[in-house]
This record gives structure tokens, sequence and C-alpha cells, in this order.
């Protein structure tokens, strides 16, 4: 039996979760109230796996079947022997119910459950706190007594646990829609959502868990999925182990371009990286200032200084993917090293002012197929022509209109990262706030060109990239905490995520 802790690797949408829902009640005939009382007792398992010793519980119930799932928690907690206050927002309440919904209360008032109705000043009387309020079906700002009852959730000094989605989220975009819930736990039902994962989502759900309720597989080969989200596992099937019998010339040539003036460390980092994470040979090209410190921190990269692009020009012939941005600079230095990177026909990874340069270079073209570009939302903004909030605000859809414009495959960084190359979507929920720092975008350009050279496609070097940059990232901080977590300390621990030795 999976563990609720092993999430699936299928995301979906909200609109996509409910197709499912009427996929396993219309066509394989499984009653909704059934779904409803296994969603119901899966979250009451882990209640109790999470806080065994609860006496007294508080469990906020909507009006839909969210809400009905918290009325079969409420029940069993009243048949465990546990305190139980349930409160609605209308006094009324139990005559707006309909469906499953209704069949819930029926059943938890026949075990004893009563409403409280409630109203500014009600104490919440629980140990713990059940949100079962909104689910997935919002389309709008939370306002008014719910809005002023998740407020006083997220004032509580108490635990609260979310039923399959925190109430004020926006299931498919991570946004809070005014004001959402902030969990310790949050236990996804049938469809992991993929909201639960980026943005603001990672803020708001606190632990998230899934329990399938025991759908057959078919009921989801009727529905697509949103995205993939990427794990370990898929980093085994990418990377499997060499053959005792290879050589460098089998894993590829990385050329990383960049570190101007000031900003040589940027360059040799993601050189580094690259190095790292399996690339045969790795090559660095930057302002000749550079050099010595270069070749002194990694003997082992092959360091040549450049003064313009006629110098990189030559240069250009032996390697087979090139990693060009990491302290390029914006200057006439910088434009002709990306002119000549993007004219050698190489496949490309474009990061940092590679990409705030490649604007000007693309009146006439219309994007790569090869190449990876790997903005931050600010940068992904300024490619759109929109404001960085609005990137935030739909990663998806943002990450989406980056590929559609520029071609090849887009990745776009920050909680939940995001890998598309207009065709699949994969999201990486691995990483934490301790890659908040400078360098962090270099060691992943490196990494994601080690691995294109190691003949992953774009789109397998990107996602592959990207998992393991952040769960080095994790590793470390298990070790040593989030604070002062630098970009160079991922380099190590990258090898061993990308060796299967975590």
């Amino acid at each position: 039996m999976t563990s609720r802790a092993e999430l699936p690797g299928a995301l979906y949408t909200a609109e996509q979760s409910r197709a499912l829902d009427r996929s396993a009640i219309e066509q394989f005939g499984i009653p909704g109230f059934r779904l409803m009382q296994r969603a119901g007792h899966a979250a009451f398992v882990e209640l109790l796996a999470h806080w065994p010793s609860v006496r007294r519980l508080t469990v906020a119930c909507g009006s839909g079947n969210n809400g009905g799932d918290g009325l079969i928690m409420a029940g069993l907690a009243q048949q465990h022997g546990i305190d139980v206050q349930v409160l609605v927002l209308n006094s009324a309440f139990a005559e707006r119910l309909q469906g499953e919904a209704l069949a819930a209360w029926q059943w938890a008032q026949a075990v004893g459950v009563e409403l409280t109705p409630w109203q500014s000043g009600t104490e919440l009387q629980g140990e713990v706190l059940v949100d079962a309020l909104l689910g997935t079906g919002l389309d709008g700002p939370v306002r008014g007594e719910v809005a002023e009852l998740i407020r006083q959730f997220n004032r509580s000094p108490r635990p609260v646990m979310a039923v399959d989605i925190p109430s004020g989220l926006c299931s498919d975009t991570g946004r809070v829609l005014g004001v959402a819930v902030r969990a310790d736990l949050t236990l996804s039902f049938i469809a992991l959502k993929q909201g639960l994962l980026t943005h603001e989502g990672v803020d708001h759900c606190g632990q998230v868990l899934f329990d399938g309720l025991m759908l057959p597989d078919e009921v989801y080969e009727e529905v697509p999925l949103s995205a993939f989200r990427t794990d370990r596992d898929d980093l085994a099937n990418l990377l499997p182990p060499r053959r005792r019998s290879s050589h460098k010339g089998l894993f590829g040539h990385v050329m990383v371009i960049g570190g101007d003036h000031g900003m040589g460390g940027a360059a040799l980092m993601a050189a580094e990286a690259a190095a790292r994470s399996g690339a045969g040979l790795v090559s660095l090209a930057t302002r000749p200032e550079h050099v010595t410190a270069a070749l002194t921190r990694a003997p082992e990269v092959m360091v040549t200084g450049v003064n313009s692009g006629q110098d990189l020009q030559p240069l250009l012939e032996r390697p087979d993917v090139l990693v060009v941005g990491p302290g390029l600079g914006q200057s006439a230095w910088a434009d002709q090293l990306l002119q000549q990177a993007l004219n050698s026909g190489r496949p490309l990874v474009l990061d940092a002012d590679a990409l705030n340069l490649l604007p000007r270079k693309l009146q006439n073209d219309t994007g790569r197929h090869d190449w990876v570009l790997t903005p931050h939302p600010g940068e992904a903004a300024r490619l759109l022509g929109w404001e960085a909030a609005d990137v935030q605000q739909d990663r998806f859809r943002a990450v989406r209109e980056l590929q559609a414009q520029l071609g090849g495959t887009v990745v776009l960084k920050g909680a939940g990262s995001l890998s598309f190359d207009g065709d699949a979507m994969h999201l990486c929920n691995a990483g934490n706030p301790g890659m908040a720092c400078g360098g962090m975008g270099d060691v992943l350009s490196g990494i994601i060109g080690a691995l294109r050279a190691q003949r992953l496609s774009a789109v397998d070097a990107a996602r592959a990239g990207v998992y393991a940059h952040a769960r080095a990232a994790d590793l470390c901080v298990a070790d040593q905490g989030e604070r002062g977590l630098l970009a160079t300390d991922l380099i190590g621990r990258v090898r061993r995520v990308l060796s299967g030795i975590e």
C-alpha cells in the first residue's frame, strides 16, 4: 500500500479533479457518499497520526462537499470520544445542504454531532483546528464571515489541518484569493492539486499528503493530467549507471560563457557545477582577469580569457553545449559573446543577463527548439512585457506563454519551479527558502548544461537539473539549517543526488 507521504507524480487542476470525481461516480459506479466517507475517514486517521493525544477538536464546515468531508471527520471524532465543536457560518446551514453533504450531516447528527453557528467572538475550543470550509470550487476572493473565520484560524496558535486544500487558496495557481488558511498539514484527495506545490501554496499547506480514496487506476486513464511532479525515480530513469568502459568523450563538453568585470564567480560556479554534474569536459570563457582565480579553484576546468566575441568564436568549435549568462553583464562585451553563442548552432542554456539581452537578438527570430531558458519571475516578466506579480499570479500560464514565444524548454524558477517544452509540464516541489541567495541560478545553469551534454533532451535535462539542484539544497539544509546556505554548498551534494547515493 502506498504511503500517504509518497505524493503521486500526476498533478491536476480543479476541473480535472472534478472530472475524476464524476468518472468514479458515473462510469465506475462508486457512490459519491462512499467517496466522502473514505475522505473523512482518511482525514481522521491522519489527524490522529499527527496529534494522537487530541481530546478537543474544532471543525469548520462549509455547505459543499468539503464541508461534508469535515462532518464525517466530526462524527468519527465523536465516536472516538473526542469533544467536537463544529462551526458553521449560518444558523440555517443544515437546510442548505444537498446531496452527499446532506447525507454526511444526517450521519453525523445520528452519532451526536451538534452545530455551532459561528459569529465574531466565538471561541475556538479545539486543541486542533480543521479547515473544511471551501474546497476547490472557489472562483473569487474570500469575503465576509468566511474571511473573518479564516483570519481567526490564522491568529490561533493551535495546529491546523486542511481537508483537501486550505480554504482561500486557488488550487490551480497557488494564489491566495484574498485570504487563505495557513495549515500545518494538508491532506489532498483523489487528485493532487498543482497549486498546493507552487507560489503561495507552499506557505499555506504545511506538510502535503495525498490519499487516492481507493479509486481504480482506470479512473485516471479517463482524465488528462495537467503536470508531472519530478522526483528521485525520474532521476534514476534518466541517468542509468555508467558502463565500466565509459570515457570522458561519452559525457559531453560544456562551455560556460560569462563572468564580466566583478562577476567572475558566477561563471566559475556554473562551470564547477557542470563538472560535478558529470560532464566529460568543462570549459570556461571569461574575462582574462578571472583566469588565475578560476584555475586555482577548479583546475579541472579549461579556462580561457576572451576580450571580445572575435576571441570567443574559434573556441566554439569543440563544445557540445554552451551555458551563457552567469555573470555575463550587459556590456558590449556581453552582447558580442551572446551573439557568437547564438550564431554557433550549439545547444544553449541561457540564464541571467543572457535572458536580459535576448529580446534585442530576437527581432527576426521566433526562438529555437534546442535551447533551455531559465528565468526567475523578474526575468520572465521582462521577456513577456508583464509585471513580476502577474507572472507569479499564474506561473503555469506564464511559462506556457514564454515557451510559445521563445520555443525550446523554459524553466520558470521559484517555489515549485516549472519546466515546459510545449508538450509536458513538469513541477519540482523540492527545495527550501535557504536557496534565496545569490549564485543559485548560476549553479543550476551549470547542472542543466552538464545533463544536456550527457545527451538528455532539453526538457529532461531541465527537469532533472531543477530537481537535483533543489534536492541538494534540501540535503544541505537537513545538516546545517536554512540560514547562511551558499550556492557553492550545493555542488558536492548535487554529485551525490545525481549518482543516487543521497
